[in-house]
């Protein structure tokens, strides 16, 4: 059944500020997803104006008014609770999650423990600041593991290391960030991954890639990548993998939209590895597919996303 719109003229919405670019190491990706929900929101009416972050002083922005906000900035600076933060202060309302839980989403360490206390299912993982850390990390987890920065999306500095050799370079990678990283038992299995509209998950969408990991350009740039959505025949499954996904993202407190990602054990135990809580919206985007399935086209994604800033928890 699909969503009932709250707002149906688009005068209703006001002028619009979509927020895009940045300065992140996503700014790319967010500069393709925001044009895309620029271009959907203009054809339905909506009265919307640009800004990217890195290109304009939010100085020069305040000499306008907005009546909200829909922000496609992803990674640090958009994902983080910063923007969010900023919004606030103004007064705007925005799409998405608030300050705290985009925050605690952003930060893999904090997130991972929320997880635990609500006995989410998730891979077991290790704090490390350094290559001993690593090391002790690597006989505590085994090989494979996974390393990965703490508050870096898209896959970006993470690596499945194989070997005690590989982990020198892997952790100087992970590190680079913010000098602090995850290590991660590394789970070899499908991944799925399910986009939250509004408090409904839509359909899951299993993940196949021939690289070794669904990495930045397996995302982004190869054309070898299949998606499969829903991601089973199996209703039950399918309401497996629904559940575990809204109940993680409201242990974290997100709401509006997002993405949960998880990665199925090979005894079907399906483990949360993220919330994204300002997922892509490129044509090869995951939450733009899983709406399709439901039935819900580009457009009417964009508009009932620029609806979750109707309220601010």
């Amino acid at each position: 059944m699909l969503m009932n719109k709250i707002i149906k003229d688009p005068s209703e919405f006001g002028k619009v500020l979509v927020i895009l670019g940045g300065h992140s190491s996503e700014r790319e990706i967010s500069l393709k997803s925001g044009r895309a929900v620029v271009s959907a929101l203009k054809f339905l009416g909506v009265n919307i104006y640009e800004w990217d972050p890195a290109v304009t002083s939010l100085h020069e922005i305040l000499k306008f008014k907005f009546d909200r906000a829909f922000i496609v900035l992803h990674g640090r600076g958009g994902e983080d609770g910063k923007i969010q933060a900023i919004l606030e202060f103004l007064g705007i309302p925005y799409t998405g999650s608030n300050v705290t839980s985009s925050a605690i989403a952003m930060n893999k360490i904090i997130s991972k423990k929320i997880f635990q206390a609500h006995d989410i299912p998730t891979p077991k993982a290790k704090i490390i600041y350094s290559l001993n850390d690593a090391i002790q990390s690597s006989i505590d987890l085994n090989f494979p593991m996974v390393l990965k920065p703490i508050s870096e999306g898209s896959s970006i500095g993470m690596t499945i290391v194989s070997s005690i050799k590989d982990l020198d370079s892997a952790t100087e990678l992970a590190l680079s960030f913010n000098g602090v990283a995850l290590a991660e038992e590394c789970i070899i299995g499908d991944e799925v991954t399910v986009s939250i509209l509004n408090g409904e998950a839509l359909p899951s969408i299993l993940i196949n890639t021939p690289n070794i990991f669904y990495d930045y350009h397996a995302k982004y740039q190869s054309l070898d990548t299949q998606y499969i959505c829903p991601s089973s025949k199996d209703s039950n499954l399918e309401k497996v993998y629904s559940e575990i996904a809204l109940n993680a993202f409201r242990a974290i407190g997100c709401n509006g939209w997002g993405r949960v990602d998880f990665m199925i054990k090979d005894n079907g135990q399906p483990k949360v590895l993220e919330i994204n809580t300002v997922p892509g919206m490129t044509e090869k985007s995951l939450v733009p597919m899983a709406a399709e399935n439901y039935g819900l086209n580009f457009n009417d994604l964009c508009w009932q996303i620029l609806e979750t800033s109707i309220k601010i928890d």
